[in-house]
């Protein structure tokens, strides 16, 4: 019967007796039937949370929807893992894991499970988050003494769960998994903690105390005046309990949340997770995009275009994509087999020296491994790692710039003679692998001494290569190393995504700067930058070993000196284990979903979901677009509650009875906080709203042009209002009638001042009266909700309101359009003003 072990009894285990406790088999993994079984005792990969509130209590605080919006986002981005399975590797889920999976990790993964390492290469884990060691910490394969006590920290055999392979490589077997895990202990320690607030919502709360503060005094001064004036006590209690309910825009911080998260789903719906709140609303602000090139700008599928043999010969590659469709041409013939050995050999180097598979016409590794072995490929020729035992591997890193294996011919290779020596095959960049070479080969396969000249020779032949927008890797084998034999290069072409030129040149209209970022040589990133719109020169561009160079304290300082120092807000790409310092660093880290390592989506504020550049131009048009939609309802419930503690204010103040009872006023509330006002925050993204330039991160929400706008809504709603009122109490006495004109003319006014709240600067007829259904549902609802109040008799006893004639309808109807015509109108003169203005927008 399988079992799990704990972490502390593994580490002292040889990995055989591991093997054997765990009832698994390191070469074929389990099988489906096994995993079930084990699935069904020790429960699926993953950690028990404390159950939700009622469903009701939530709907209550008007927090379900958006709680339940950023619930679903952390389904859409799943870790994942290799998982070895009836003799197959499998990208699977890494929920889906079982004590007794084989497992395999290399540089940028999350370690999915607590793992006993049986296999370790130049491994290294960041467990800074489990044992809050910055320092890397090197892995092996070897059992620990019993003599020295159990410590994580120091424990070198087992790969923790939610720790991150810093680089190397290694394979492993799952000894626990979810709460069993040394993580999950830590799990069961911690307590609920309620998230931070956004500056948005902070500044929200504050401006909401603010106008409670005000409204307060304002509604003390109305009750202290209307005893002075000797109206009952209960009465003016009354109103002014209900002023202070209208008028306190407690709303406020529940909308502005339900809005960013409904942003949150929409961003989700076009691909972009947001991990952070803040970051919604600071996307809007970048001014700076930096980049990555591989997979974001271009299609990342890498493709063999050229194949330039040392002795300068050269051959194309037709065909594109991780598939057998196309050939190798040389002298306008196609190349098989080994007709040209030299080409063959590149090839066969390429294969050798690589750790991806295609298994079922997908590709297991990385991208530009995936090319190498379709090229050979369309060379037919046999997958040459069956024919040589590996022995040792060098991983690639940054510093070193190449990677080998160290192979033992098999004997069913050709060329197998017992005692024959091992062979290193080594790809990487150009200037590095031709410093571990003496040799190079002639076309028909001479080893010749490499010269000086000859060196120079291959450096042109790079550039040349880089010129033409193609990734350069260097094959070179021998026997040993600093005395191996160049035998070519190869020229990886990534075509740019369609969309990519247009999304580039959409944010540089728009105010923001691109920039790419990417380890090819400098050359090879001038030529791609042009293709894709974006306006760079070799001798202002730094190279990709220049970049490379930098160690990431080094690339934090760029990021932080050059340009948030100069007030830039700063976006910036990244997928690779050594870009997630600069991914924190930047004010937007941006990681991508598809090649993006754990690593870099852990450091992350957004992740991209299908890597593409066009994402990110959609992300920064919704952060504008959430910020001008929250505006547009903070201006209309301002309004709102200014027109409505105004009108009591004046009637006070004029010694008329109040033109509105209690019940109105609340009915008027649930209009300035509900459907009509939240749906003004799902307005939808505004065509032109990337003509805008990014606005400043510390401007105030609050503008002198935004209160102008409201003081001016509000002047019309009183002064419409109150000539109704005046004008039904031309007898001196207060009916039904009188309150229930003031009433439905006050509700009839907002609705059209929330119709003109939708643009800050576009007429209705722009925006188009049917493109937010929800407003549109939202007005017409509360409209039926109004003749309701006035029509149905059970709602008139409540309300003390009467039924009114088509004509009175009309006439307010009528008179309440005007806040509409003169918001219109104004709107009208501030876009010629701005079209005369050669800074668009910079009054709003």
């Amino acid at each position: 019967m399988a079992t799990k072990l704990l972490s502390r009894d593994a580490a002292l285990l040889p990995p055989t007796d591991v093997i054997t406790k765990l009832e698994t088999n390191v070469e074929f993994g389990l099988n489906h039937i096994e995993v079930d079984k084990r699935r069904a005792i020790f429960g699926s990969n993953e950690f028990d949370v404390e159950p939700d509130a009622p469903l009701w209590k939530k709907y209550l605080e008007q927090e379900y929807r958006s709680e339940k919006s950023l619930q679903q986002l952390s389904k859409l981005v799943p870790p994942t893992c290799h998982c070895k399975r009836d003799g197959k590797i499998f990208n699977t889920l890494a929920k889906n894991l079982v004590p007794g999976d084989v497992v395999e990790i290399s540089t940028g993964d999350r370690i999915p499970a607590d793992i006993r390492l049986i296999e370790a290469i130049d491994l290294e884990l960041d467990e800074s988050s489990f044992t809050g060691e910055t320092q890397s910490c090197s892995k092996n394969v070897q059992e620990m003494s019993s003599q020295i006590p159990f410590d994580v920290a120091r424990c070198s055999n087992i790969a923790f769960m939610g720790t991150l392979v810093r680089s190397g490589r290694g394979i492993g077997i799952v000894i626990a998994t979810g709460s069993e895990s040394e993580f999950g202990e830590i799990f069961k320690l911690m307590k609920k903690e309620e998230s931070p607030k956004t500056p948005l919502q902070k500044s929200m709360d504050k401006l909401g105390k603010q106008l409670s503060m005000y409204s307060l005094s304002i509604i003390v001064f109305i009750m202290v005046l209307g005893v002075l004036q000797k109206r009952r006590w209960l009465d003016m209690f009354t109103i002014g309990v209900s002023l202070a309910v209208a008028a306190i825009p407690e709303g406020l911080p529940v909308v502005v949340t339900v809005t960013l998260a409904l942003g949150v789903m929409r961003m989700a719906r076009r691909r972009a997770i947001v991990k952070r709140l803040p970051t919604l609303m600071c996307i809007g602000c970048a001014t700076v995009v930096c980049s990555d090139k591989t997979g974001t700008l271009t299609k990342n599928e890498m493709t063999v275009g050229i194949i330039q043999a040392a002795s300068g010969e050269q051959a194309q590659v037709t065909g594109s994509g991780y598939h057998d469709k196309g050939y190798v041409m040389y002298n306008d013939q196609a190349i098989v087999g080994y007709t040209y050995p030299l080409f063959t050999k590149i090839a066969e180097i390429g294969i050798v020296c690589n750790s991806s598979f295609m298994v079922n016409g997908r590709l297991i590794g990385q991208p530009t491994e995936g090319a190498l072995l379709v090229a050979a490929i369309k060379l037919r020729i046999p997958d040459m790692r069956e024919y040589y035992e590996k022995i040792e591997e060098k991983p690639y890193n940054s510093m070193r710039k190449w990677s080998y294996v160290r192979c033992a011919y098999k004997d069913n290779h050709p060329d197998y003679v017992e005692g024959k020596e091992q062979l290193y095959f080594m790809k990487g960049a150009v200037e590095q692998v031709l410093e571990q070479c003496a040799y190079y080969y002639s076309f028909d396969m001479q080893v010749c001494p490499l010269t000086e000249a000859d060196i120079q020779r291959q450096m042109q032949y790079s550039y040349n290569l880089g010129r033409q927008g193609l990734r350069v890797i260097a094959m070179a084998v021998g026997t040993k190393l600093g005395s191996l034999s160049f035998a070519g290069l190869m020229g990886l072409v990534d075509p740019p995504r369609p969309a990519a030129r247009d999304a580039v040149q959409k944010l540089i209209d728009s105010g923001v700067s691109v920039k790419m970022i990417t380890g090819d040589s400098r050359e090879t990133a001038v030529a791609i930058a042009h293709s894709v719109g974006i306006r760079a020169h070799e001798s202002r561009a730094l190279s990709g070993e220049q970049i490379e160079k930098m160690i990431p304290s080094e690339l934090q300082k760029i990021i932080r000196e050059a340009l948030q120092i100069c007030g830039e807000v700063v976006a910036m790409t990244g997928d690779g284990v050594n870009d997630a310092v600069a991914l924190k660093r930047a004010d937007i880290g941006v990681a991508m979903g598809k090649i993006g390592t754990d690593v870099s989506k852990e450091a992350s504020d957004m992740i991209v979901l299908d890597d593409d550049f066009s994402t990110i131009m959609s992300a920064v048009e919704e952060g504008k677009c959430i910020f001008y939609n929250i505006k547009n309802f903070v201006r209309f419930q301002l309004s709102t509650s200014i027109s409505a503690l105004s009108l009591i204010t004046l009637a006070t103040l004029f010694k008329l009875p109040n033109p509105l009872n209690a019940m109105q006023i609340l009915w008027i509330n649930i209009i300035m906080d509900g459907p009509p006002a939240q749906s003004l925050g799902v307005e939808p993204v505004d065509k032109d709203v990337m003509k805008r330039p990014p606005r400043n991160v510390n401007d105030s929400m609050i503008t002198k042009n935004l209160i102008y706008s409201i003081l001016i809504s509000a002047f019309l709603i009183v002064l419409g209002t109150f000539f109704i009122f005046w004008r039904e109490m031309s007898d001196g006495k207060v009916t039904p009638r009188d309150t229930t004109m003031t009433f439905t003319c006050f509700v009839f006014f907002d609705m059209f001042n929330a119709l003109s709240c939708r643009s800050q600067t576009k007429s209705i007829a722009s925006v188009g009266l049917f493109s937010n259904r929800m407003f549109l549902y939202a007005v017409i609802g509360s409209v039926l909700g109004q003749l309701a109040v006035i029509y149905f008799p059970p709602l008139q006893a409540i309300f003390q309101t009467e039924a009114l004639s088509f004509t009175d309808l009309l006439l307010l109807t009528s008179l309440a359009s005007t806040v509409l015509i003169f918001d219109e109108i104004r709107k009208f003169f501030l876009r010629r003003r701005q079209r005369s203005s050669s800074n668009m927008y910079s009054l709003i």
